[in-house]
């Protein structure tokens, strides 16, 4: 009798010990999981903080770049702004025949003033690959539909400059550097031809006229 009571006393405690081992066990997977997660989210704060420390190493990198032109060259650019667009009598609007509105305008480097002086905005992507020079003649002609389709028929002579391209990291507008001048680039002429701060740039402005902005005509690669 007395042996049964100790088996029966036995195996009770062996299902306690079982059961105290199975929640040990269970704890220990919980703080295993939660010390995972915290490691996991760990390495996703240091991943953000590594790219955070990369871009502004990229951005002071080209500042600097820029910092040293000025210093090498013992000039600090000023921006070469524009003289007022001046009136074209000559700039016609009317209808034709098939129902399409034609505008005639003066390009100003990104958009298009008609007559009346309204402004219309030309695709960069058109203006780089056209080569688009600040006081060229383009005809607009809007369909019926409403699509827009842009013509140069008037180029203005051109003069060719060689520079060097910078950025303002603020505002990521690229400007050519020619001595102390610079001129504002369209950014898909720029990404066109993928360049780089400190990049060689070949740029046509209007001749012997002041301009805010240029074409980009070629990048070399320094």
């Amino acid at each position: 009798e007395e042996n049964k009571n100790n088996t029966k006393e036995e195996k009770i405690l062996d299902e306690e010990l079982e059961k105290e081992l199975k929640i040990e066990d269970n704890i220990f997977s919980k703080e295993k999981e939660e010390e995972e997660k915290e490691n996991k989210k760990e390495a996703q704060k240091s991943k953000s903080t590594q790219e955070y420390l990369k871009t502004q190493l990229q951005k002071i990198h080209g500042e600097i770049k820029q910092l040293l032109f000025y210093l090498e060259n013992n000039k600090i650019p000023t921006e070469y702004s524009s003289s007022p667009l001046e009136e074209n009598k000559n700039l016609k609007e009317f209808k034709n025949k098939q129902g399409e509105k034609i505008i005639e305008g003066v390009f100003t480097g990104e958009e298009m003033i008609g007559p009346d002086g309204k402004r219309y905005s030309v695709p960069s992507n058109y203006a780089s690959k056209s080569k688009l020079v600040e006081g060229d003649i383009l005809k607009l002609i809007i369909e019926p539909d409403g699509t827009f389709i842009y013509k140069q028929i008037g180029p203005v002579e051109r003069d060719r400059l060689i520079g060097t391209l910078i950025k303002n990291e603020e505002t990521k507008q690229y400007y050519a550097i020619v001595d102390d001048k610079r001129w504002k680039l369209l950014r898909a002429a720029v990404t066109y031809f993928k360049g780089e701060v400190g990049d060689e740039i070949i740029i046509l402005t209007p001749k012997d006229t002041k301009s805010e902005w240029a074409a980009v005509e070629n990048i070399i690669k320094k």
